[in-house]
C-alpha cells in the first residue's frame, strides 16, 4: 500500500481538528493553548510538505522550514512571557490573568 496525497491531507485535517477542539475545551492553562496553536502549525505544515511532494516542487518545503524557524521563535518568547506572568501572578490560568486589559 502507498501512501497518497489523500492519505497526507486526512491525517492534517485530522491534527488540525484536534487543535481546534483542544483550543475550545480548554480555555483555562496557557499552556495547553500554546500547544494546540502549535498542532494547527505542524497540521498545516504537513499539508504544505505533501503538496510540495506531490507536485514535484520543492517551495513548499522550503516555507515549512520558515514557518517552523518563527514558530520555534514565537513558542520560546510566548514561554518567557508566560514564565514572567507566573511569578507575578503565581498561576497560569487564563481567567486570572487580566493585567493585559487596558
Amino acid at each position: 500500500m502507498t501512501l497518497t496525497l489523500a492519505h497526507f491531507l486526512t491525517l492534517g485535517a485530522i491534527l488540525f481538528s484536534l487543535a481546534v477542539v483542544g483550543i475550545f475545551l480548554n480555555r483555562k492553562n496557557i499552556i495547553v493553548l500554546l500547544m494546540a496553536i502549535e498542532l494547527m502549525l505542524l497540521a498545516i505544515n504537513m499539508n504544505f510538505v505533501a503538496f510540495s511532494h506531490y507536485l514535484g516542487d520543492m517551495h513548499g518545503q522550503v516555507f515549512v522550514f520558515f514557518i517552523l524557524t518563527v514558530a520555534a521563535a514565537e513558542a520560546a518568547i510566548g514561554l518567557a512571557i508566560l514564565m514572567l506572568l507566573f511569578r507575578a501572578k503565581s498561576s497560569i490560568n487564563v481567567d486570572e490573568i487580566n493585567s493585559l486589559k487596558g
